[in-house]
């Protein structure tokens, strides 16, 4: 497909004009960052396997009856979507304790929730995407009442289908990031989900052995992050069982004398 117009480039994917009114071409890159860009590097091959990753448990969750933005994969690394209106919030569920959690209230990394807890941080990395309340929400307009809902709804919806696919290979979802779009039909719209769904907005450990099979890799300097998204992939059958695609930690280990 020839490239066509840059609309947008983010911290890991790139977004050009579409080939219809409405669409977009969505570019998975293997650029990583951390601690909203202070940290950035690069994961080979990271774009190829989140690029099908997310189309996987996008067309799983459409499968569902949860309206996404996704329509097909293009290629290795593209993927053609449908044009939404951002909302300007990240949706953090959270059915583990970990990370900024943990720092915060204190929980140990790991402890399991009560219940899964909701979280919303507003989009703007200068400010370093910042919790927000509903309340917050509300007052500025980011969301209406109605589109909160919506995406409350979704958002359990998701963590409920995504905890269980997780579960039946081994492992478990600890936390993840959603983002939700408009898209617009003359005065009215309606919210889906958008963006990507993969181990770059997910903390996915594994359940008998604890190994984080996510960018936590990345960010706290453990190795082997190709080795985990590939293994993500090998386990939900993107992958050949192959020397390849094993992830093998121990192994990663040794090599690197810890």
């Amino acid at each position: 497909m020839a490239r066509r117009r840059q609309i947008y480039e983010g911290k890991a994917k790139i977004l050009y004009e579409g080939p219809e009114p409405g669409t977009l071409i969505q570019y998975f890159k293997d650029d990583a960052t951390a601690f909203n860009a202070q940290k950035k590097g690069t994961i080979s091959g990271k774009g190829v396997l989140n690029n099908r990753i997310s189309e996987h448990i996008f067309t799983l969750l459409g499968q569902i009856g949860v309206p996404t933005h996704f329509i097909r994969r293009l290629n290795m690394r593209e993927q053609l979507i449908r044009q939404v209106e951002i909302i300007p919030i990240e949706v953090v569920l959270r059915n583990v304790a970990a990370g900024t959690l943990s720092k915060r209230l204190g929980i140990e990394e790991g402890t399991q929730l009560p219940r899964t807890i909701i979280e919303y941080y507003y989009k703007d990395d200068a400010l370093g995407d910042p919790l927000v309340s509903e309340e917050h929400i509300a007052c500025f307009g980011w969301a209406s009442q109605d589109e909160m809902h919506d995406i409350q709804d979704m958002a359990i919806r998701v963590n409920d289908f995504l905890s269980g696919l997780f579960a039946g290979i081994g492992i478990r979802l600890v936390d993840f990031k959603l983002e939700f779009g408009r898209i617009w039909d003359n005065d009215y719209s309606r919210v889906i989900l958008a963006d990507e769904i993969s181990p770059d907005g997910c903390r996915l450990w594994d359940m008998e052995t604890g190994e984080k099979l996510d960018k936590d890799r990345f960010r706290r300097d453990l190795g082997g992050e190709v080795e985990a998204y590939q293994e993500v992939a090998r386990r939900l059958g993107l992958m050949p069982e192959g020397e390849n695609a094993v992830l093998d930690l121990e192994s990663h280990r040794k090599r690197r004398g810890r």
